[in-house]
Parts: structure tokens; sequence; C-alpha cells
């Protein structure tokens, strides 16, 4: 793969690439059988980046899209103007799926086994030319590995969805996943959450106005709060101290 546009948010680089492109970059990898891991990074990934070394050595193995007005913030302070798209997880991942016309394999590992199973069906309604395939709910063990890695061997996936939470899925992208288990994956987070409609996605209206993080806030105050009213200035704060001291 050739060098992609990028730019550095808190150490993490970050492809900059509009949205069609970026689906064009994912489909190349699958029809040349790129092994590629896919993650994304927002403000709270980014802090978490900052005081987990695992996860920030992870992180180096991964092709990062950003995520949310946070980067997009962080982005114009570092380089002087936002990402060229906002490339979240949550509406890339589906539109992935229904670009690409040829029939493929998706694996999907995560979230419990009643959402897994409704998001895979709302994937099938969604993307009909492909085989979509639960592999795994998320509440698996080191004991259930071999399992989980025999069972990807053999299905040989080319795009698989890891919906763990930041950054157990990366971490175990990372160090479990290689190119005889799947082509692409990607650490989709919440994903299966929103596409068996355990959790509501904010309106339309308030999608575009970049303000779900303040849905998602309001809908789950008690285990959100940390993460934005407290995670979101701490990001910023780094990002303005990496400014003052000239680095990304």
């Amino acid at each position: 793969m050739s060098a992609l546009p990028s730019r550095s948010i808190l150490g993490v680089s970050v492809i900059a690439l509009p949205w069609q492109e970026a689906i064009d970059l994912l489909r190349q990898c699958i029809a040349t059988h790129d092994f590629t891991l896919i993650t994304w990074l927002n403000a709270h990934n980014a802090n978490v980046a900052q005081t987990d070394a695992g996860f920030r050595a992870a992180l180096d193995s991964f092709l990062v899209l950003p995520d949310g007005i946070g980067v997009d913030i962080a982005a114009k302070i570092l380089h002087g103007s936002p990402f060229p798209a906002n490339l979240n997880g949550t509406d890339f991942t589906p539109a992935l799926l229904q670009a690409e016309i040829n029939p493929l394999r998706i694996g999907l590992i995560g979230a419990r086994p009643d959402v897994v199973e409704k998001a895979a069906g709302k994937f099938r309604q969604i993307a009909p030319q492909h085989e979509i395939r639960v592999i795994s709910d998320g509440f698996f063990n080191a004991a259930d590995e071999p399992r989980i890695l025999e069972s990807l061997n053999d299905f040989s996936p080319h795009i698989l969805l890891v919906a763990m939470g930041v950054p157990r899925q990366e971490i175990f992208m990372a160090q479990k996943l290689t190119a005889q288990h799947c082509t692409v994956a990607l650490g989709v987070g919440a994903l299966f959450d929103f596409m068996a409609g355990a959790v509501p996605r904010a309106p339309l209206l308030i999608q575009k106005m970049r303000f779900e993080w303040l849905y998602r806030l309001a809908q789950e105050p008690g285990r959100l709060w940390r993460r934005y009213v407290v995670g979101n200035p701490l990001f910023l704060l780094r990002v303005v101290r990496a400014k003052l001291r000239g680095r990304n």
C-alpha cells in the first residue's frame, strides 16, 4: 500500500481521505487480499492511548480513520484544517458493505449473543449480497480464543467486524489476527448495539450537527459521563498543550 495522506493526533497517525476514497481504499485491500487492521480515533480513544501503553502500541499495527468532531478540532488546531471527512465507523462500516457489490464473507465477533445475532440480521437486510456469519459474541476468555481463531481460519472472511470496545478489541486484533483469519478486520465498538437497536442513534439532525456524543450522554449518563464530561475537555487540553510544545 502506497503512502497515504495522514495527520498526527497526539502521536497517532490518522488517515486523511475523503469518504469515497476511503471506501475505495478498503475495497482495494479486499480485492488484493492485503491483510489490514482498521480502527478509528476519536477523543475518547486518543485519551486511552495516552494512558494505556498496550493500546498505544497496538495502534501502530492499524490503519486509523478519523471519528467525530473532537479529532476534527484537534486537526484544525494542530494542522490548520479538519479532516476531509468524518469517517465514523457507525456510518462508514455499513456503507462499505453496501458499496461492495461482489459477494463477500463477513464475520462478526462481539457484543451480547442476542445483540450480535440481531446485528447480523440487520447486515443481511442492508447488504444481502454477502454471506454473514456470527463467529462469536464478545463474552469469551483466553481459553475460547483457539476455537474462535479456528472458526475464522475455516470461514476466512473477507471482512471481520470486531465489536468488543476500546482497547480490548484493538489489542485482540493486533495480537491474535493474521492473514490466515481474515483479509480486513475493523474494530467497530458499539456498532452492533446500534444495528440491533439495543442503543438508539441520535436523530439525523443531531448527527448532522455533530452532537451525537451529547445525545449518547443524555441516553446513558451513568456510563458515559466520564468519557464525555471529563474526557472531552481533557482531550482538548492535551491537544492545546501539544500545539504549544510544538508536538502533534
